[in-house]
């Protein structure tokens, strides 16, 4: 379908007052959560791969530009590509200002790498003791104990193999990355796709996030415009249970500061490593390029309201959200909502609407989603006054939504 075809317009329900208002790191459709929003940027380079600043700045950097969470992630290539890679030196070093850099309950400093393959794509890896090449052009050892067959470096078994490593107990002989988790990076934009965004259960709830910002660029629409599937289509549809973030792949030495770049909004329990990672697994994510802005969403069950990120027992009729959306350049402004589920080469508008940011409160709208026609739901904010992307010009209704402000992470259908 292209993209909108049938869609009708959501219910706006009412904008409500709601508890703990004016405090702009508190939920106000989850109140009583315990949970705080925090500001992270995940990737980020330097000169220990293709960054331009040093290291020993970055973290500094990003704390200074009002980030709470930060993550180093140089790349990581095959030995025997000609691009600048860590080592296990680099590695110890990272860690070592990674945790120079970390103060719970001010700033959250993590330690990461991007796998790096320049036609299957890029993955980021956060918060394990080890760290790995692309496997096939690995070391010999590596290759033997992956069991890695013979083909073109690049091949999908060479995802499959990375798979088999994130698998691996760290203390095994090696070490493997058990430990980590982990982010498929500006998707699709490697033609490969990380094998067609190949599937492994093994490590399903590890693999928490896909970039929907990556610098200025919205990923929705990667290659549609040329006869491809939007990766947040092909990476849902494969059975990745994934939270949405932006980032800002910074290479410069200014790591916070450019405007208008990717970011992520962590809700978690804590303002540490232990409660940031306890909230990417439970997908309590949205990406944004939008500083400052905070974006929640709940729907109604019959256990209650259950956030973003959840999986949710409904088979066809109406969800009921609630939305809160609140920043101090977006009060009074319109904005859309709409409601995506699974489609080609887009995902299909099943429901949108529009309204005006309350100084405080929630807004309610209604849905009518069906689970034959995709089991994940994913909400889209966008600003219907800015310039959309380009490449969805040819859909109606991403052509007249303008700018994507937000993408809140999925709600899953199922039990």
């Amino acid at each position: 379908m292209d993209g909108d075809e049938g869609a009708s317009d959501g219910l706006l329900i009412a904008a409500s007052p709601a508890e703990h208002a004016g405090d702009e790191r508190r939920s106000l459709v989850l109140p009583r959560s315990g949970e705080r929003l925090l500001h992270a940027d995940l990737h980020n380079h330097t000169l220990l791969s293709d960054g331009a600043g040093r290291p020993e700045d970055a973290f500094g950097s990003m704390r200074a530009a009002g980030l709470d969470v930060a993550a180093l992630t140089d790349h990581a290539h095959g030995e025997s590509v000609s691009y600048t890679t860590i080592d296990d030196a680099d590695w110890r070093w990272i860690g070592e200002l990674a945790d120079a850099a970390y103060e719970p309950g001010a700033f959250v400093a993590i330690r990461g790498f991007e796998w790096t393959s320049h036609t299957l794509g890029h993955m980021n890896v956060w918060g394990g003791r080890h760290w790995t090449r692309p496997l096939p052009l690995a070391e010999d050892g590596a290759r033997r104990r992956f069991a890695v067959p013979p083909g073109p470096p690049d091949a999908p078994a060479a995802v499959a193999a990375f798979y088999d490593w994130l698998h691996t107990d760290p203390d095994a002989e090696g070490g493997g990355g058990a430990d980590a988790l982990v982010s498929f990076n500006h998707p699709g934009r490697e033609r490969a796709r990380f094998g067609r965004f190949r599937f492994d259960g093994r490590i399903v709830e590890r693999v928490v996030g896909l970039e929907m910002f990556n610098r200025g660029d919205d990923y929705l629409f990667e290659r549609v415009d040329i006869g491809g599937t939007s990766p947040l289509v092909e990476c849902l549809d494969a059975g990745w249970r994934v939270g949405l973030i932006g980032v800002t792949d910074e290479h410069t030495p200014h790591w916070g500061f450019p405007p208008g770049l990717g970011r992520t909004g962590i809700w978690s329990r804590g303002f540490d490593r232990a409660s940031v990672r306890e909230a990417m697994l439970r997908r309590r994510l949205f990406a944004t390029r939008e500083r400052g802005l905070r974006v929640d969403a709940v729907v109604s069950t019959a256990e209650g309201p259950r956030p973003m990120g959840s999986r949710i027992a409904h088979d066809r009729g109406d969800l009921r959200f609630e939305l809160d959306v609140h920043g101090a350049e977006w009060i009074g402004r319109t904005v859309r909502v709409q409601v995506l589920q699974t489609g080609r080469p887009l995902p299909d508008v099943v429901a949108e609407t529009e309204f005006v940011v309350p100084a405080e409160g929630t807004t309610r709208l209604v849905a009518p989603v069906d689970r034959g026609d995709g089991d994940w739901v994913v909400l889209r904010v966008t600003d219907p006054g800015g310039r959309g992307d380009p490449r969805g010009r040819r859909f109606a209704g991403y052509r007249s939504a303008g700018r994507a402000v937000a993408y809140l992470s999925p709600f899953f259908l199922g039990e």
